[in-house]
């Protein structure tokens, strides 16, 4: 990161929606400069609505926000020529080649780039002459970064950037987006691969219902759940001669043992089983994900609103 400087400030940002619904509530996150900060949520969460404020698309019902400084809804002008915004779906004339598209885009933008030189940097230049009806979806979605890109923005917001792409075009699409964070760009991403998190955010917010749940960097917010160790027992071996510090929960001879303080389990279980002369098979440990951090957190916003239904 260059500088602590905040280039996207949220403060007990609101939005709701005719009829009372609020889809947004009261969330308050920064980003600073030159760091990519990911969005994630459940459907329903509130991230695109979140976003579109941020981008200025609308004015939020409470708090404040702002990008560059400016209030991005009455202070469109001056910052709608220093931002990118590569939405989930570009809506491109089919007609026109991938060139032509550009071109189009480029006679709209202040300060773009050569068209051409944007169309190399998604790696479509040997697609430049192929009109965008006959492009695959992986293509269009390059097509769409090329335009979010062609007016050198300081601040990009990338919707499902990698949606459609193959592993190589996904591979080389995370490598822009760390070329383009490298060289100053503050990004803000949205997604629902949790591995593209992981391997691009310097930093996250999770939001479920309008409200963020978890923040930090991808390995906080892993950390806050459970590292897991499963193996089978051998028949005859029940789990109840586990040490009782391990805490385990069996069903047959299927054993799984989840814990903060994963090295040490370990090191108790080995030692458990080599002085037991037990063999553990299919021993597997491992820290949790991302993926299932998330999943933890949406499956525990989902049970406190049963039971507060219930009450």
């Amino acid at each position: 990161m260059a500088t602590t400087e905040n280039v996207i400030e949220a403060g007990g940002l609101r939005r709701s929606y005719t009829g009372g619904f609020e889809a947004v509530s009261g969330i308050t996150f920064s980003v600073a400069r030159g760091e990519l900060f990911a969005l994630l949520g459940t459907n329903g969460a509130g991230k695109t609505s979140t976003v579109e404020l941020l981008e200025g698309l609308a004015a939020p019902s409470g708090g404040t926000v702002r990008v560059l400084g400016h209030d991005p809804y009455r202070e469109r002008a001056a910052v709608r020529p220093r931002t990118g915004v590569m939405l989930q779906e570009g809506g491109f004339p089919s007609d026109l080649t991938v060139s032509e598209a550009v071109r189009m885009w480029a006679g709209c933008t202040s300060g773009a780039r050569p068209p051409a030189e944007a169309i190399e940097l998604v790696d479509l230049g040997h697609r430049s002459g192929i009109r965008v009806k006959q492009l695959s979806g992986g293509e269009r979605r390059r097509l769409d970064l090329a335009l979010a890109l062609l007016g050198r923005p300081e601040v990009l917001f990338l919707d499902e950037p990698t949606t459609g792409l193959d592993v190589e075009g996904r591979q080389d699409t995370w490598r822009l987006v760390r070329e383009l964070r490298d060289g100053g760009t503050t990004d803000l991403l949205t997604t629902h691969h949790m591995e593209e998190a992981e391997a691009l955010a310097d930093r996250l917010a999770i939001m479920h219902r309008g409200r963020i749940v978890a923040t930090g960097t991808p390995e906080e917010v892993s950390a806050s759940r459970p590292a897991r160790i499963r193996f089978m027992l051998p028949e005859g071996v029940p789990a109840g001669r586990l040490p009782l510090r391990l805490h385990a929960a069996s069903e047959g001879r299927r054993v799984e043992i989840r814990t903060h303080r994963l090295q040490q389990c370990l090191g108790e279980l080995l030692g458990w089983a080599a002085e037991s002369e037990v063999e553990l098979e299919g021993l597997d440990a491992r820290s949790a994900t991302l993926e299932e951090a998330f999943l933890d957190i949406a499956r525990s916003g989902r049970s406190e609103e049963e039971r507060a239904g219930a009450r």
